[in-house]
């Protein structure tokens, strides 16, 4: 497949393009600094631009299967800008007709898991509070991708670590797996490639955990 990668510098971005391209995929990674962007392949191409401007953005999702975000704010102060910067993406897919859209969002912001116990219940009401605008910014992303036309998919996960890539992991459809605490980055950019082939996921949010 031909893959547009954004947020190609962070930790997730970064995981999604190394496995893409072991996957053989033919892969656009888009990145403000290329300096910051340490993945090289045969099959790969660094896209520099401002992700402000959608029409900049038009020939690095142009002609590709799918569009891939780890786009997120890094810390409290950066609320507000995961919604901001989806808004572009979507401007720029659109306009290129581009159908599948898959992006990060994060396990607070879905449905709670069934049969949740009082420790996972108190510790994601507390943790819901102090990363209140960040959850914000996050349900005005999802809310932004339901309103458009692509066959999108959010995958949330609870807190991310950086472990090395296992493979194995739950997921539920439009909900969230009891007691799931943590992921490693590697397995979140696997399940995120992985909704590509699977059609269950299309306009779905995807809850993903150890």
């Amino acid at each position: 497949m031909r893959l547009a990668v954004f947020g190609a510098t962070g930790g997730t971005g970064q995981e999604i393009v190394r496995q893409a391209l072991d996957a053989g995929h033919q892969v656009t990674a888009v990145v403000r600094d290329p300096a910051r962007f340490t993945v090289a392949g045969e099959r790969l191409e660094v896209f520099r631009a401002d992700l402000t401007d959608a029409r900049a953005l038009r020939p690095a999702v142009a002609g590709r299967d799918a569009v891939l975000s780890g786009l997120g704010a890094r810390s409290r102060k950066d609320a507000g800008i995961t919604a901001r910067l989806t808004r572009t993406v979507l401007g720029a897919v659109e306009s290129e007709d581009v159908r599948r859209l898959v992006v990060v969002s994060a396990a607070p912001v879905g449905p709670a898991p069934e049969g949740d116990g009082f420790l996972d219940r108190t510790v994601r009401g507390i943790v819901s509070a102090v990363l209140k605008d960040i959850y914000t910014d996050l349900r005005e992303t999802e809310a932004e991708l339901a309103r458009s036309a692509t066959d999108w998919t959010v995958v949330r996960p609870p807190r991310l670590q950086d472990k090395p890539l296992t493979g194995t992991y739950r997921k539920v459809l439009g909900g969230f797996p009891r007691a799931g605490r943590f992921l490693g980055r590697a397995d979140l950019a696997h399940a995120m490639l992985a909704t590509l082939s699977d059609r269950a996921t299309v306009k779905q949010g995807v809850g993903v955990a150890y």
